[in-house]
């Protein structure tokens, strides 16, 4: 017990964490600013250098390089220091590669490297210019972890490695990532900063060489991997201030193919990419139908190079699918720099310059003890081969000194004595053999004496005047350049501004259609305009499935499309989303597109004009609730929609409509009740509200349209049994909200009740859409102005139980003209040639026909 010593355990936990944190930082997972590299780097090649494996020498396994890093100098476990030594050797992980490895180091997809038994690794000819001259006390040494031999706290480096290769670590409370650099680049700016200092001729003063010097030398990140780094902002701002943010995307190319297709082609990837987990994300937004386009992907990547091939549909525009991969794979990936180095064992963040000149204190250091170093073998070695030369003018009492001598003592003390040498002099002669003595040259000697004054000389110079240190680090740094520098591998981009993908799509007028069974699609309005004109007649598309047009208007690509469904939900897509087609295609279901549930349909949907200046939306229900809501509440809608509208059990959302204040609303229900009122009796409201009541309506009665009029038009009503009529607008006099309203259409068994109410002016056409598929055609100007009392007039002939669906008003007749016509056309074209040939009356041009209806409309008589 009385070995038990009580402790705070919180100031314990401080304690022993404050350790451990420094521990990782300073002998772990950060690196120095001097050689940029982290202690596990240093070591590896460190061991490798004592075990000799220089570039010209053969492969040794790579185990027995881990096993003397790990039990000389690193001990932590084998397989982390493999890793470290396989990434050193990967030329798509360390742009100027450290290790020559030899056998499997694994690959840009993730695949592993081969079990260290079985790969073999030298000293790439990089690495010996981080080893030189480690040997002559250039840099310090402490004792390795037991303490039995010496390793280098940090390696000479004749090169800025933490800049060229570029470094990555997380620590504890901080991490680093040094993106890498072009040698050549990195080396000019050492050198500009050099002869900023020492001047650059001699007119030029010495002087401190600005940041912005250094950014015209230097012109960005250069990654292994290529890419292209986009704008030069992020870059400029972690050269400055050691921190920022970069855009790095793949290059990548469209390229045309045989059949009229066209591929992206992939050649380089962002750095750290794994093109594997690439190729399979970009499967998976196929599968998912996130991107639409794409018919085939394949990786034909080989020796020579990367080349991951995506193949495109005919009717796609490549650079919106490219666009797209950008926005959701790492083709485009953000690289964020942290400067952070060791200095003195501390962490700091650098910006480039101070890093630069960090390195340039360093190779000072390195050169100045190197230098000494060579100053003092030099010294010493010119004081032996002095004393030499007096040994050879006095060779025979040399000779004779020696032999008279009983030991070596004496034999020293004797020729210090007579021929006046010192004691290392001495040491020498009697350390040689006579016959060597005695062979000596004195011209040799004498030429040696000479050229050792000289290095004498030189090298005080270099120690005497840090200008000459300065050229020194020069010339090396040059020497290396020449000998490493390559060209750039990152493109840089001015572009630094998100590229719009608007920007890359030609603005078109389209056509965009819905079936009754929830089919849409786009089609250019050009498509139509180019058609052939065809027959006349009645429309018929019960033999494709029973499905028919239900909704068609024009609109810009470029446009937005708003989607509102029964049950209140919004949605709200590009038009240049919805997918191309041609006449003859079916399209797309409309749920690929919407997350639509099972219960849900489309119960309106309208472009929302780019210079649009309504300001609400207003919904009308079944159950007769109105309620108006800012339209900018739905400028942003998420994929799943959103709520616009909250909706009572058994009551759904029929109809949206753009609004604005001075706006006046008809409401009408299938019986023929209609009530008209202002807008600005409707509040605006909240999207999550129920709104209020619009109309009263009797127990049988429901909500089945409304209609926005504006000035200049009538008031257009049709029924299930085709039959219709236009009224003034003045014949609808101005209610409050939330009344039963008046009589605007007399329903009985002929006229069947109320389907559709819509505002419309003379100029326009009307399309009517049957429950059997028949589309028919009118101009609004054929139809009857009449009383709000009147019955109206046959619109259609149906047959028997076949009724009116809906009705949709057109602004152009001749250009719906032409759109009507082909339509004819492709449904011609999809019926199968059986069906063709086994009813060729009934299929025939004058039954399969467009008509517009004549001034001969009849009217239908009160009886």
């Amino acid at each position: 017990m009385d070995k038990i010593v009580p402790i705070n355990i919180e100031q314990e936990m401080k304690n022993c964490y404050i350790d451990y944190a420094m521990s990782v930082i300073v002998s772990r997972a950060l690196p120095d600013v001097r050689d940029g590299l982290k202690p596990v780097h240093r070591r590896i090649l460190y061991a490798m250098d004592e075990l000799n494996l220089f570039p010209d020498k053969q492969y040794r396994k790579s185990a027995r390089i881990v096993g003397d890093t790990m039990g000389k100098y690193h001990p932590h476990g084998d397989s982390s220091i493999y890793e470290a030594m396989v990434r050193l050797a990967q030329d798509f992980s360390t742009r100027y590669p450290l290790v020559d490895g030899h056998g499997n180091f694994g690959n840009i997809d993730g695949d592993s490297a081969a079990a260290m038994r079985y790969t073999e690794a030298r000293m790439s000819k990089l690495t010996m210019y981080m080893l030189v001259d480690a040997d002559k006390q250039t840099v310090d040494f402490a004792p390795n972890f037991d303490e039995s031999i010496q390793e280098p706290v940090v390696l000479p480096a004749r090169y800025p490695n933490l800049l060229v290769n570029g470094s990555s670590g997380i620590a504890v409370g901080m991490a680093t990532n040094i993106p890498p650099h072009n040698m050549g680049e990195i080396i000019d700016g050492v050198l500009k900063i050099i002869d900023n200092y020492i001047g650059e001729n001699e007119e030029s003063e010495k002087r401190e060489t600005d940041i912005s010097e250094l950014l015209s030398i230097i012109n960005g990140p250069d990654f292994p991997t290529g890419g292209i780094i986009q704008g030069k902002y992020g870059i400029e701002q972690a050269y400055r201030t050691g921190k920022g943010k970069i855009r790095v995307k793949a290059r990548a190319e469209i390229e045309e193919m045989s059949g009229g297709k066209t591929a992206i082609i992939i050649t380089e990837i962002p750095y750290q990419v794994n093109k594997a987990k690439l190729i399979e994300k970009i499967a998976e937004l196929v599968k998912t139908k996130k991107i639409d386009g794409i018919t085939g992907l394949r990786d034909e990547s080989d020796r020579e190079g990367m080349r991951i091939v995506i193949e495109l549909r005919r009717d796609v525009n490549g650079n919106i699918i490219l666009n797209q991969l950008y926005k959701y794979t790492r083709l485009q990936d953000t690289f964020s720099i942290n400067m952070l180095a060791l200095i003195n064992n501390e962490p700091k963040i650098f910006t480039l310059k101070q890093m630069l000149e960090a390195y340039l204190e360093h190779q000072k250091d390195v050169v100045t003890r190197r230098t000494k170093y060579n100053l003092t073998k030099a010294e010493d070695r010119a004081h032996i081969v002095e004393g030499l030369l007096k040994a050879l003018d006095k060779v025979d009492l040399v000779i004779k000194v020696i032999r008279s001598s009983n030991n070596v003592q004496e034999a020293k003390e004797k020729l210090q004595e007579n021929i006046e040498l010192s004691m290392q002099q001495a040491q020498a002669i009697v350390d040689m053999r006579f016959r060597t003595l005695t062979g000596l040259e004195r011209e040799k000697l004498q030429d040696e004496y000479s050229e050792l004054n000289n290095t004498i000389n030189y090298l005080k110079s270099i120690l005497d005047n840090e200008d000459n240190l300065f050229k020194v680090i020069k010339e090396e740094l040059e020497e290396v350049k020449v000998k490493f520098t390559d060209n750039r591998r990152s493109e840089i981009t001015l572009l630094d501004d998100e590229l719009d993908i608007e920007d890359l799509i030609d603005e078109e007028e389209v056509v965009v259609t819905i079936t009754h069974f929830g089919y849409i699609k786009r089609i250019p309005l050009d498509t139509y305009k180019e058609q052939k004109r065809g027959g006349k007649g009645v429309l018929g598309v019960n033999t494709i499935q029973d499905d028919f047009i239900e909704k068609l208007f024009t609109t810009s690509n470029l446009d937005d499309i708003m989607f509102f469904t029964t049950k209140g939900k919004a949605y709200r897509i590009k038009a240049y989303k919805i997918p191309a087609a041609s006449r003859t295609a079916r399209g797309v279901a409309i749920v690929n597109l919407l997350e639509l549930n099972n219960d849900e349909k489309i119960s309106a949907i309208f472009p929302v004009q780019t210079n649009d200046n309504r300001r609400y939306l207003t919904m009308v229900t079944k159950n007769g609730l109105i309620k108006k809501t800012n339209i900018d509440s739905f400028n942003n809608i998420r994929k799943g929609g959103l709520i616009a509208l909250t909706l009572v059990e058994d009551d759904e959302l029929i109809g949206v409509y753009e609004t604005t204040d001075d706006d006046s609303i008809i409401i009408a229900t299938k019986k023929g009740q209609g009530i008209m009122f202002e807008g600005q009796n409707v509040r605006p409201m909240g999207r999550n509200a129920k709104g209020v009541k619009a109309i009263n309506l009797a127990k049988d009665d429901y909500v089945i349209s409304a209609t926005v009029p504006k000035e200049g038009e009538q008031i257009l009503i049709a029924t299930k049994q085709g039959i219709g009529k236009r009224t003034k607008i003045d014949e609808f006099r101005s209610q409050k909200r939330g009344g039963k309203g008046l009589k605007i259409y007399k329903v009985d068994d002929k006229t069947g009740d109320v389907v559709a109410i819509t505002s419309v002016h003379e100029e326009q056409g009307l399309l009517m859409i049957t429950s059997e598929g028949i589309i028919i055609r009118i101009k609004v100007n054929q139809i009857s102005l009449l009383g709000r009392y009147a019955r109206g007039v046959k619109l259609i002939n149906l047959k028997d139980g076949v009724h009116v669906v809906c009705i949709e008003k057109v602004t152009d007749i001749a250009e719906q003209e032409e759109v009507l016509e082909n339509l004819q056309e492709e449904i011609l074209e999809k019926l199968p040639k059986e069906i063709l040939e086994e009813f060729p009356e009934e299929l025939s041009s004058d039954k399969i026909s467009i008509e517009i209806l004549s001034d001969d409309v009849s009217e239908v008589n009160d009886d």
